[in-house]
Formats: structure tokens, sequence, C-alpha cells
């Protein structure tokens, strides 16, 4: 601690320049993200796939990918320039301290001056926020969907669907987040230096909350989960999860084909009442030995320890950001560079801190990165251990092919931004080049065989 209360004294100095850093940092993760975006935009234009996808991907799909990778590529660098402006435009102009003004001047008239205290404002000054920020995003959000999406055939939603999953987010953001913030604030206020352990608790409590109610009550705002009828792909799936203990509850299918054409399947729950969801996209577009092969490299995630490893990361990763808080909370110099002179608010103080904290947050990334591309390999083995290596293989091709995902990666924008290895990568891994070959040559052989000819004299 005398190590933290050192550096607090060190970053509390008045001329610290606070807004030049934050602005300096954004300004800087732009323009190395447009670098790595720059190099994979290289790569989309290249007119072949990889010599080992050759055999697997015609060319009229490659060409579709690419040019989807390349509309993507170019609306990232307009939508991060969009980013980096309402950014740099917040920051620069202290627009934190300006909302904090106005929601102080409503709360005050709204609420009587014993309900008015930190924690109510903070409630308002999020919410305007927070409308400001997706009013600001709807631009980039409808374009995303209704015409990039819509132009290569991924969109299913309607204007009127998308508008009501803008109004549930808002509405659950209110229900969700006013309690969660609530108490994150009042442990803050009552529990001295030590908050970060205490919050951290909180943290924890919340996100076991989250996975209990999320299929309860919040995934079905979104989409309508339908029991998947009794045949041989209820009875295939039932049978695995017996194989691997896999605490399977109920297994779902899910209407993703209302927003998107893209196919998916995951799992979620508590540690002893699991759910399988998959998508009817991914239903009707393979069969069903290839959909299993898909949930064997899933249930791998969880017999190999997957997800309580990532949840742990996760838990000490939230630990150390909120004992780096405590650094922060108090410091003076880091809220008057932003035109808090008066006021010293723990939501702002933790907001301005996350902004500072984002060069070290790039190399928590990255390696998060590198640890889940390792695990999806680790999974793709497990189901592959299972027998499932070809059909996973060819299920992996189909869903490359269905989600005209990118087939090919500069090793830069790959380790920065892809949390999961490259098709190629992982039929490598699988052994399908081999295995393909190995039966190609087989059937090459028993097609060069002569038939011999018996006569009734030889018999």
């Amino acid at each position: 601690m005398d190590l933290l209360q050192r550096l607090a004294r060190v970053l509390d100095r008045p001329l610290f320049p606070w807004k030049k850093l934050i602005v300096g940092f954004a300004f800087t993760q732009y323009l190395f993200e447009g670098f790595l975006s720059f190099r994979q935009y290289k790569v989309l234009q290249r007119t072949k796939p990889p010599k080992v996808l050759e055999d697997e991907i015609e060319q009229e799909t490659f060409d579709k990918s690419q040019a989807y990778g390349r509309a993507k590529a170019k609306f990232g660098f307009i939508a991060s320039l969009y980013g980096l402006v309402q950014t740099t435009a917040f920051l620069y102009y202290d627009a934190l301290a300006l909302v904090w003004g106005i929601s102080g001047n409503w709360i005050t008239q709204l609420l009587p001056a014993k309900y008015s205290g930190e924690i109510a404002h903070t409630l308002l000054f999020l919410f305007i926020f927070n409308v400001i920020g997706t009013v600001l995003d709807l631009p980039v959000s409808y374009y995303s969907t209704f015409v990039l999406e819509e132009k290569f055939g991924f969109n299913k939603q309607t204007l009127g669907l998308w508008i009501s999953d803008k109004l549930k987010g808002q509405a659950l953001g209110i229900v969700l987040g006013a309690p969660i913030i609530s108490g994150f604030l009042w442990i803050v206020q009552k529990t001295g230096n030590q908050f970060f352990f205490y919050l951290w608790l909180f943290a924890t409590a919340v996100a076991v909350f989250m996975i209990t109610i999320y299929p309860i009550a919040i995934l079905p705002l979104f989409n309508k989960l339908t029991p998947l009828e009794a045949g041989p792909l209820k009875s295939q799936v039932e049978t695995l999860a017996d194989r691997l203990r896999f605490p399977l509850h109920e297994l779902y299918v899910i209407d993703g084909s209302k927003r998107s054409a893209h196919s998916n399947a995951y799992f979620f729950g508590l540690p002893w009442k699991k759910h399988i969801v998959i998508y009817d996209t991914l239903i009707e577009k393979s069969k069903t030995e290839e959909v299993v092969a898909v949930l064997g490299h899933e249930l791998g995630h969880w017999k190999l320890g997957h997800t309580t490893q990532t949840f742990a990361i996760s838990q000490f990763h939230m630990f150390y950001i909120f004992t780096l808080f405590s650094v922060f909370i108090n410091n003076k110099s880091l809220y008057q560079d932003f035109g808090f002179y008066k006021e010293f608010p723990i939501i702002i103080g933790f907001l301005l801190f996350s902004d500072a904290l984002a060069p070290m947050d790039t190399f928590v990334k990255l390696g998060m990165n590198v640890l889940s591309r390792k695990f999806e390999f680790q999974a793709d083995a497990f189901a592959q251990n299972l027998g499932y290596s070809a059909d996973l293989a060819k299920s992996l091709i189909k869903l490359q092919i269905q989600n005209l995902s990118t087939m090919d990666a500069d090793w830069m924008y790959a380790s920065y931004h892809y949390s999961h290895p490259i098709l190629s990568e992982r039929l490598g891994a699988l052994g399908w080049y081999e295995k393909k070959s190995v039966n190609e040559k087989s059937t090459t052989e028993k097609q060069q065989e002569k038939p011999v000819k018996v006569t009734g004299s030889e018999l």
C-alpha cells in the first residue's frame, strides 16, 4: 500500500497534464489501430484464398468474403474517427462537468434535499450521459445494420425491431444499472480506504447474479427460446452431455434468424445447472453430426475448465482495477483538469481513471486474446478426441462460408483483435489436410484399379 500511496502523491501534483495525457492516449490508440486495420485491408485485397483453403472455398464465396471484409474495414475507419472526435470533444471541452452541472440542477428541482445526494445525482447524470451517447451512436448503428449487413444479406431486422431493441436496452440499463451503481457508490462512501476489497466482493456477487437471471429475465426480452424438439439432434446432444457429465438442464433453439443470418451455439448457467442454446440458422444449414461437433467443441471449454479460468482471470482483473482506482479517487488534479473544482464525484473519478487506464488495458486485451486462442485450439482438440474431427472441420468450413468470415489475416491485426484462430489454423491443427489428402489418395487408387474380367472358362 505504501507504493500506491507514493504513486497517488506523484499523480496528484497540481500541474500534472491529465487532459493532454488522456487525449493523447485516445489519439495514439486510434493511430495504432488504424495502422493495424491498414495492414489487414491489404490482406483483404488479395484475389486468391490461402493455399490451404483453395479446395474448400469457391472463388465466388472468397470474393464475397473479401468484399464484406473490406466494406467492414472502410466503415471501421470512419466509425473509429467518429468515435475519436466524440471522445476528444467530450474531454477537451469538459462535457463531463457540463452534464454533471445540468443533472445537479435538475435533481434539486425534482427531489427534496434529503434525497438529492451524490447517489441520486449520479444516477441522473449517467442516464443523461447514456442517452446522449446512444443518440450519437444511432447513425453508426443504423448504417451497420441496415446498409452494411443488409448489403451482404445478413440483416433480418426490421426498423421497428431495431428501435425496440434500443428502447429495451435503455430500460434494462435503468432497471439493472440503478441498483448496481447505487451499491457501488454506497460501498465507496461507507468503507473508507479499503473500499476496493468490498467493491470487488460486490462486483463478483453481481456477476454471479447476472449469470443467474440472464436466461430468466433478460434474454427473453430480445429473443425467443424454444425447447429443442425430440429427434436425432436432441438425442445425440443429450448423449454427449451424459458422456461428459455435463449438468444439462435444458436444450434451447434461439430465433437468431429474426435479426441476422449469422450462426452460433453456446451454453450458459450456474455450475450445477447449464443451458445449451443453438441458433436456428445453425440447425437449418448444418447436418446433425456437424451441430453436435460444434457443441462438442463448446462443451470442451467447460470440461477443460476454460470458463472457470476465464471467470477467475476476470475477477483478478477487476480486483486490480479497483485497487488502482483507490489511487485516483481522491486525486484533485485529475478532477480539476476536466472542470471539477468544487465537487469531486466518485463516478467522475472512475470514468476518468478508466480513460487513463486505457493503455494498460490494451496489453490486457492482447494477453486475453492469446489465452483465448489457446483455449480454442484445446477445445478443438477435445472435440477431435471425441471422434468429431471431420464433422467439426466441415462445420467450421460451413460457418466460415455462411458468416463470410475473414479467411486470412495479417498476423499483427489478428494478434490484437482476434480471440479465435483463423480457419486455416484450426483446420491445420485438426489435421484436416492430411486426412483429406489420404482420403483423396485412397479414392484415386481405387479408381485406378482395373477390374478383373472373369470368364466362364476360368470358373
